[in-house]
């Protein structure tokens, strides 16, 4: 394969990547990985990398239409943020020492957990108005995002469990370059109580600066191929700027499916490679 032949093979991929990622706030790490890994050969640390680096034009090309749109909670991500960056720093540290298929066992596990828990509506609870005391009423987490019939009010449950689970995330977006979309959207939906479409985009607005913190270890340590990351940047923030759009108009049952079905479809592959040795 051509030089050329490989940009614009990584180029189609990440676009797609871009456009999963946004719909669904993985990030599009979960299909840059196996894409490069899998279907190219690439060392996977190599691969961690350039999906770092994809996460980031992800964060930047999503975000901002996700805040202006009003479904992204500003608060969350800036509290959450704390938790998945200390993470970040340590999962990078453990990938220069933790072997590649344990990387690659670890990352189809996490995926397979993410898979079963999004594909279950969590149980809804009431949201009071004036609902007293409790860390998300003190830093003023509750919010309410565009609907239908009007703009739709939540409250923010099990803020101090949330905020472990975040620091676990973000030792797995350094460890395994996926952004860690999965378990953020996975944690705020399922323990915080947060709708699926707030978690996503608020997820899709952290996932940058998770990313970010562990890059520049990855990049202090040459697995950071400029030739390899650029052609990925670019398709990613493509098919971020697209997702966007489909995101705002997509029923959340739709959504939750999409998310599954892609993330356990590669967790079994990514499981499958490592155990035989393949990455």
């Amino acid at each position: 394969m051509s030089a050329f032949e490989l940009t614009l093979v990584l180029g189609g991929g990440s676009l797609v990547a871009g456009f999963l990622g946004a719909l669904t706030g993985l990030g599009g790490g979960v299909v840059i990985v196996p894409l490069l890994t899998l279907g190219l050969g690439v060392d996977i640390r190599y691969a961690i990398g350039a999906s770092l680096v994809s996460v980031i034009a992800t964060s930047s090309g999503a975000a901002s239409a996700y805040v202006r749109e009003g479904f992204s909670n500003i608060r969350i991500g800036m509290l959450l943020e704390i938790a998945t960056s200390i993470g970040a720093l340590c999962g990078a540290y453990l990938a220069g020492i933790v072997s590649t298929r344990a990387i690659g066992i670890t990352f189809g596990a996490v995926l397979l957990y993410s898979a079963f828990q999004s594909i279950r509506p969590p149980r809804e609870t009431p949201c009071e108005e004036d609902r007293p005391g409790g860390l998300a009423t003190f830093f003023k987490l509750h919010g309410s995002f565009p609907a239908p019939g009007g703009p739709k009010r939540y409250c923010v449950e099990h803020v101090p469990a949330g905020f472990g689970l975040m620091f676990g995330a973000g030792t797995l977006s350094g460890l395994l370059g996926i952004g860690s979309g999965a378990l953020k959207v996975v944690a705020m939906d399922r323990v915080m109580r947060i709708p699926f479409k707030v978690s996503a985009t608020t997820s899709n607005f952290m996932i940058g600066v998770t990313a970010a913190a562990s890059a520049g270890v990855y990049f202090n340590r040459g697995y950071i191929d400029p030739a390899l990351a650029m052609p990925v940047m670019l398709g990613v923030l493509v098919g971020s700027l697209t997702g966007t759009r489909f995101l705002v108009a997509a029923r959340t049952r739709h959504l939750r499916v999409i998310f599954a079905g892609v993330i356990l479809i590669l967790a079994v592959e990514m499981i499958y490679n490592a155990a035989g040795g393949r990455l």
